[in-house]
């Protein structure tokens, strides 16, 4: 059977999905906590497969950061949220390995709470859209970072001077170099951080930690 431990600050919610878990035969419910913290202090004694938290709890961070720092690694089950795609992503983004909504059946957390336990996501199909459109967002974001580093010694100290929004006739001046020579350049780099305007560029290299007003 799969060990469930439940950390809902409200007694009553807690208790009821306690009681509806340990009526399934596929459950036992070895715990139910109203914080992380008092949750963490059991985890040893318990042993339990997967954790439903709530994600009222008042010291929800905490409580993920430090299911995140054990080996090994307890999923989690988010409990309470809307079906937003905000919300969605929050629960993916600190970690979470499943959810289940407000509007959710014992069913369907039973069978949530199953799949985290063996390490699978069970979600919609739409739900799967949001997060397989997140991820090619995160890599296409970390595409354009790297691509940084491509950028030649000329290249960077153009691009140092677009980001202080110089014209090409000031970067030339700045530089010693023909305006013909700088717009090559710009383009250069426009071409290599794939984008097509100078403010993108900018707006690219100032978030990049790799950027070139970091490089030597």
């Amino acid at each position: 059977m799969t060990r469930v431990l439940i950390v809902a600050s409200i007694r009553l919610y807690r208790e009821g999905i306690s009681q509806l878990l340990n009526a399934n035969g596929d459950f036992i419910v070895v715990g139910t906590e109203s914080t992380g913290r008092d949750a963490m202090e059991r985890l040893d004694e318990i042993s339990p497969d997967v954790v439903l938290v709530d994600m009222e709890i008042p010291d929800l961070g905490e409580t993920v950061a430090a299911f995140a720092g054990r080996s090994p690694r307890i999923p989690l089950v988010a409990i309470g949220i809307t079906d937003s795609d905000a919300e969605v992503l929050q629960c993916a983004e600190m970690g979470m390995a499943g959810y289940v909504t407000r509007e959710s059946s014992i069913a369907e957390l039973a069978s949530v709470l199953q799949g985290a336990a063996g390490g699978e996501l069970i979600c919609s199909p739409r739900t799967a859209g949001i997060l397989m459109r997140r991820v090619a967002e995160l890599a296409a974001d970390r595409q354009k970072d790297s691509s940084v580093g491509l950028l030649t010694l000329r290249e960077r100290e153009v691009a140092m001077l677009m980001c202080e929004h110089l014209s090409n006739k000031e970067i030339a001046s700045r530089l010693c170099i023909e305006v013909a020579t700088v717009k090559n350049h710009v383009h250069n780099v426009l071409d290599k951080l794939r984008v097509h305007r100078r403010t993108d560029a900018v707006r690219l290299l100032a978030r990049s930690a790799s950027g070139p007003a970091r490089s030597s």
